[in-house]
């Protein structure tokens, strides 16, 4: 495995400061002239759009749940390979994740995986010397997990600062490496889903630099570079990843509009890689502001995001909403995420009580929430061949959305759709099934965000199934 040094960011908990932290942390190692690679753990599409900006690369997603070791390692290597520095996000509480007696789906997890060194995140109000024993408690829960420093978060003053420093000192356990005074650095502005995704309207240049300036301020950077690359030690002891992402040289290719604005943009930048490795060519276009699909276009591909928030905008674009149901007509391929589900319904009704039209391809109407509809992982197996495979193939996922269907697009002899996703969620509790196929097989639309890219053979059958219809095209 590449010796790169790395750093895992973690939190005691959710709520800890992490993503502040880490954002402020990157946008000072790349102001010294550092190449920073970053990761997020978990499921997440808000934060790693955050830290890509602040990195000027994309952000990648770790997740031992959904992606198992072999991919992880893998996808580490191959992205860190021209980079000076790895500095990965935790998710919720350092020991989080899938289940609540092991590390799956943690960070945790990942920090053993890859041999990372850990800086902990802890929300120090309120709290004196009761640090040293959360602390300790952490460092030692779960071997092969090394806490290297201690950020201390929402401290109240200098007097503060050095009153949990000398306690950390004093108890032989890892000790600070910053103290962040409360509202010590700039705020993240925030919707339902977590934060507002950043783009340059919402981080602008000034924005990193504010963060640069709070972690040049509140944590010592150089001792965490000290951290970091005392990790160069410990991963020559890795063996190499058994698994290797996919970079397929080849002669075919397909042409896969991909909807990308400020109302889709939720994609793992792995998956568009992986697809881009078997010969797609990847067209972006916007639902929001373009008239029509690409007439190049072979596939489509409706990612997730915030299609509710902009729905009046979607349903005055007729041109293209009428686009997206001519190319399902012609037998075009089409897979649309959660947000992308919902455009391909009838209608909207936001939580505002105002109904908008949208494709009206899928027999439904969506009607959006105040209260959150579905949060977790969830598996698949596929009751029939599908885009992503045979009969009985098993893949892995998430869903976070607060919007719902009012009626089962699957129902009735006429309706053409049926389910293909049998569900459960990570404890293997059943739910109702899911996944909304049309009869063609061409057609299949869910609220699951599936990770694809560590299933090279999901891929491989969707990949051929598009060139199939691009030869016949």
């Amino acid at each position: 495995m590449n010796p790169i040094p790395r750093l895992l960011i973690a939190g005691v908990n959710s709520g800890s400061g992490k993503t502040t932290l880490t954002l402020g942390l990157v946008a000072a190692l790349k102001r010294r002239g550092l190449k920073v690679q970053t990761f997020k753990v978990g499921p997440d599409y808000l934060d790693p759009s955050w830290l890509a900006l602040a990195s000027g690369r994309p952000c990648y997603n770790l997740d031992g749940w959904m992606c198992g070791r072999a991919y992880v390692e893998a996808l580490f290597q191959r992205v860190t390979a021209d980079a000076d520095i790895a500095v990965i996000e935790g998710v919720m509480g350092l020991f989080d994740g899938a289940e609540s007696t092991g590390l799956s789906g943690s960070s945790a997890e990942i920090a053993a995986w890859l041999k990372a060194p850990v800086i902990l995140t802890v929300n120090a109000h309120g709290m004196g010397r009761s640090i040293a024993p959360l602390v300790s408690g952490f460092s030692n829960f779960a071997p092969g997990v090394q806490i290297a420093g201690v950020i201390a978060n929402q401290c109240g003053s200098e007097t503060h600062r050095a009153l949990l420093g000398e306690a950390l000192l004093a108890a032989g356990v890892p000790t600070l490496v910053g103290a962040v005074p409360r509202m010590g650095f700039p705020e993240l502005r925030s919707r339902h889903l977590g934060l507002v995704t950043a783009d340059p309207s919402t981080c602008t240049q000034e924005t990193l630099e504010a963060f640069e300036k709070a972690a040049e301020a509140h944590l010592d950077v150089e001792a965490l570079l000290q951290c970091a690359e005392k990790s160069r030690e410990a991963v020559p002891n890795l063996s190499s990843p058994s698994i290797s992402t996919v970079r397929v040289n080849t002669s075919k290719s397909f042409n896969l509009a991909v909807a990308r604005d400020e109302a889709f943009h939720f994609y793992y930048p792995d998956l568009l890689d992986e697809l881009k490795s078997r010969g797609a060519k990847i067209l972006f276009f916007s639902p929001l502001h373009d008239s029509t699909l690409p007439a190049e276009a072979d596939a489509l591909y409706l990612g997730g995001g915030y299609p509710e928030v902009f729905a009046k905008t979607l349903s005055e674009n007729r041109t293209m909403m009428d686009s997206i149901r001519d190319f399902a007509t012609r037998g075009g391929v089409i897979y649309a995420e959660c947000g992308g589900l919902i455009t391909l319904t009838q209608s909207i009704l936001t939580r505002e009580g105002v109904e908008f039209s949208l494709a009206g391809l899928l027999p439904a109407k969506t009607v959006m929430t105040d209260q959150r509809i579905r949060l977790g992982y969830v598996e698949v197996t596929l009751k029939a061949d599908s885009l992503w495979g045979k009969a009985g193939t098993v893949l892995r996922g998430h869903e976070f959305h607060y919007g719902k269907l009012l009626s089962d697009p699957s129902q009735g002899e006429s309706s053409g759709w049926s389910t293909v996703y049998a569900r459960r969620r990570q404890n293997g509790q059943p739910e109702m099934d899911e996944g909304f196929q049309y009869i063609n097989n061409r057609i299949l639309a869910s609220f699951v965000h599936l990770h694809l890219a560590s299933q090279p053979a999901a891929l491989d059958h969707f990949v051929d199934l598009c060139l199939s219809v691009c030869k016949r095209a």
